[in-house]
């Protein structure tokens, strides 16, 4: 007997509807795709690749940005989905990387492999700030049309506070090959995100 693919055409199908929807500026079918194109990229550098992708596939399901448990959400609609495809341990670890995405910090998971796929999920899943300039500005201009139903006094408050949040870290990025590639340009456009931000409140 076959074993039962962790993600499959169904579920896949599924998820796709969720991420379809007129709401997702950027946390659309564009963002899983260019996480799965990375995670194809670094394949050979993940423990887990068929975990990883679930974990890409869920994280961002469940999204409403009127609501701080989006990653608690999504992790609960994973686990129920892949409750019967894989071991228990498995789909923690899972779920885990699901819910790690609220702030971007490395689960404390006891295997070593593990959390090496899961720092490698974050900082794919964080690779938008290290982009180049104007992928990054259409980025956040996406964000921005998420967060429409918030006035601009309060939008540039709560979206300073977020990038200097991650500006304050000694490292954005968990793994090597992120910092390597990435976090000098992820610095820089957080920092003139943050000036553009100040400029409009001037």
């Amino acid at each position: 007997m076959m074993a039962v693919p962790l993600m499959d055409e169904a579920l896949k199908a599924e998820l796709r509807a969720l991420y379809r929807r007129a709401d997702r500026h950027y946390h659309g079918l564009g963002h899983i795709d260019e996480l799965l194109r990375l995670a194809g990229d670094h394949r050979a550098a993940l423990a887990d690749p068929e975990a990883v992708e679930a974990a890409i596939w869920f994280h961002d399901a469940i999204y409403d940005s009127r609501r701080n448990d989006n990653e608690e959400k999504s992790a609960a609609l994973a686990a129920d989905r892949l409750a019967d495809r894989t071991d228990a341990q498995r789909l923690r670890r899972i779920t885990d990387m699901i819910e790690a995405t609220a702030r971007h910090v490395v689960p404390d998971i006891a295997d070593e492999a593990a959390r090496g796929d899961a720092a490698l999920f974050l900082d794919m899943d964080l690779a938008i700030l290290g982009a180049q300039a104007e992928i990054f500005d259409a980025y956040e201009r996406a964000i921005r049309l998420e967060y429409a139903w918030v006035d601009d006094t309060a939008w540039r408050a709560g979206r300073g506070a977020v990038l200097r949040s991650f500006l304050s870290r000694p490292r954005i990025f968990h793994t090597e090959l992120f910092r390597q590639s990435h976090e000098a340009r992820a610095r820089d456009n957080l920092s003139r995100s943050l000036a553009a931000l100040a400029i409009r409140e001037a």
